[in-house]
């Protein structure tokens, strides 16, 4: 359906550097990254938005390379909807098809459609302003679908929304990538979303495509370090993989050795940190497993339903707990405990 190929575009002094990206028919692919990575100016190429100083951009099999947006079949969603202030909801959704010509009973057939796919048929006479920000989505991503494009571009639309509705929306996004035969091309810098809604995820950091696979390949296989401290990772260490005298495959950091899994290989280590288990020093849990090391809390940091306990245990480790384990452990700050990890959750990569 897409396909993106050594493209570099030029915008003042940033630079989007030999971006390489192909995305499946009907795919729902999510680019994430930090702001000004580059993720909109690759979308926004993709829409024709910008000059391409070098490389390709392919659609259904077609380079499009030098078409003008308006040739390309794509429609795009912004994070602030675009939506004209002045006119209803209706003749907002209504505005694309006119600009495409569409003949007045074609245009009422897709309207009727968007209105039943959103639900929003109590919406189409009041004007934006009066419209909240799920509301707002929902009449701008029926504007960009009416016209039945081959591709839907959405750029952060789910930024500006309180939880509760950013979760309705992402709902309603889930819907309509299963009822509709469109190709979703969706940007955020937000990790969790990215993971919630993509078939596969491209992470971008400075101008460059790091890593594309799927939310389970991201999560857990980071290719490189920036790629894992943006996956909220948050344990990444340093080191060598050994052999111990036993034969056992060891990733040794500082002065700690952690059992790993055979044929693994690399100077990077990580782990999740809801893959590590803390327990009272003397509560006699996990005394002969494997991975098992005594620390000392250092600070817990209160998310809410969920706790990060930092522990030192020679070097610094970070463990994500629920507040009834931390309540039923009794856990503190000054703590002595210890944690443990099971060796199939250590990912090790090379630099």
């Amino acid at each position: 359906m897409i396909s993106i190929r050594n493209l570099c575009i030029e915008l003042g002094d940033f630079v989007l550097r030999d971006a390489c990206l192909d995305i499946e028919d009907r795919e729902y692919m999510v680019i994430v990254g930090p702001s000004g990575s580059g993720k909109t100016v690759l979308l926004e190429s993709i829409a024709g938005l910008y000059p391409v100083k070098r490389g390709e951009v392919w659609l259904r099999g077609c380079d499009a390379t030098v078409l003008k947006p308006e040739h390309r079949h794509v429609s795009i969603v912004y994070q602030d909807y675009s939506l004209f202030t002045h006119i209803s909801a209706e003749k907002n959704i209504l505005f694309g098809m006119r600009m495409r010509g569409m003949e007045k009973d074609e245009m009422k057939k897709s309207l009727d459609k968007m209105v039943d796919l959103f639900n929003i048929s109590h919406l189409l006479s009041r004007k934006p302003s009066t419209l909240s920000g799920g509301e707002q989505q929902k009449i701008a991503l029926a504007r960009a679908l009416c016209v039945s494009p081959d591709v839907l571009l959405l750029d952060e639309p789910l930024s500006s929304l309180d939880p509760g509705t950013r979760e309705d929306i992402e709902q309603e996004l889930r819907n309509l990538h299963r009822e509709l035969t469109v190709t979703i091309l969706h940007v955020t810098h937000n990790f969790e979303e990215a993971i919630a809604l993509g078939d596969r995820i491209a992470v971008i950091g400075g101008g460059k495509i790091m890593q594309v696979g799927t939310p389970e390949d991201i999560f857990r296989r980071p290719n490189s370090e920036f790629v894992a401290r943006f996956a909220m990772a948050r344990n990444i260490f340093y080191g060598r993989v050994v052999l111990s005298d036993r034969g056992d495959h060891m990733f040794k950091t500082g002065d700690s050795c952690f059992l790993i899994e055979k044929g693994r290989k690399g100077d990077r280590m990580v782990i999740r940190p809801e893959d590590i288990m803390v327990y009272p020093f003397n509560d006699g849990k996990n005394n002969n497993g494997k991975n098992c090391f005594p620390g000392t809390i250092n600070r817990i940091n209160d998310k809410g339903s969920t706790l990060f306990v930092d522990v030192d245990i020679g070097i610094p480790v970070t463990a994500l707990v629920t507040r009834h384990a931390c309540r039923e452990s009794g856990l503190r700050t000054g703590m002595r405990v210890k944690i443990s990890c099971d060796p199939g959750s250590l990912h090790i990569f090379q630099e």
